[in-house]
């Protein structure tokens, strides 16, 4: 499975194949052509619950993959539906947030990529 991970405000890519936004609220500033989105998961994405008590603090990043992952664990036929477009060709997982190595997009690549994910 290919998944890659880009913020939704970087400029779309061929390589990129299937695009997917996987935040539950529509990113700022960001029209619905510029974003050339093939879908928007946002049943995925972290509930709001999770994502407000995370608020992007580094140090409550485990927490964070440690819940988001039990509610991945519910959500069984989106995470199906993402890794069958993942073995079809590259998946790329579009985020907002403005950290680049812990936010639900970096999570939620480590869930399906992984052999207990699911």
């Amino acid at each position: 499975m290919a998944f890659r991970i880009k913020r939704i405000y970087d400029e779309p890519a061929d390589s990129d194949g299937y695009r997917v936004l996987v935040d539950r609220l529509w990113p700022r500033g960001v029209s619905k052509e510029r974003a050339r989105l093939d879908e928007w998961c946002k049943e995925i994405a972290p509930s709001d619950e999770l994502r407000k008590e995370f608020g992007h603090h580094a140090e409550r990043w485990e927490d964070f993959k440690k819940e988001y992952f039990r509610e991945l664990d519910g959500k069984q036929e989106e995470v199906s539906s993402l890794r069958g477009k993942g073995e079809a060709g590259p998946v790329t997982l579009l985020y907002a947030a403005k950290d680049e190595k812990r936010n639900n997009a970096v999570a939620l690549r480590q869930y399906l990529e992984s052999e207990e994910g699911g």
